[in-house]
């Protein structure tokens, strides 16, 4: 077969989307989701929530990653909000400034009934 380099590669792979063995398949992971809160292990923390708060709210670093952190709140915070994060490690507070960049209520059925709200922070 001979293709110009103007000729539309072909497909790679056909799918017969009607295949039962397919849908069987496809049927299997109706209902699954994606959760990562297993992979870190859940720290105690304290937000401090503007610029100038004097006082911590109680909250829990479920992830973090470089330049981003994962909080759970029972409040809600503003996007666009600063925050400082402390975490007491090894016998000393760590702090990290914050911008909160979304927010939404929890959906496992534990978080739902414990008015869990999951923040996400990009670390300044």
């Amino acid at each position: 077969m001979n293709m110009s380099r103007y000729d539309k590669p072909p497909s790679g792979n056909t799918v017969d989307w009607n295949n039962p063995e397919l849908q069987l398949l496809l049927n299997r992971t109706e209902g699954w989701g994606l959760d990562n809160r297993g992979v870190y292990s859940p720290l105690p923390c304290e937000l401090h929530i503007g610029w100038g708060a004097s006082t911590g709210r109680g909250a829990t670093l479920v992830y973090e990653r470089e330049g981003v952190m994962v909080v759970e709140t029972t409040f809600a915070m503003p996007k666009g909000e600063h925050v400082r994060v402390d975490r007491f490690q090894y016998g000393s507070t760590r702090s990290t400034w914050c911008i909160v960049v979304d927010g939404r209520e929890g959906f496992r059925a534990e978080d739902r009934s414990n008015g869990i709200l999951v923040h996400w922070l990009h670390v300044r």
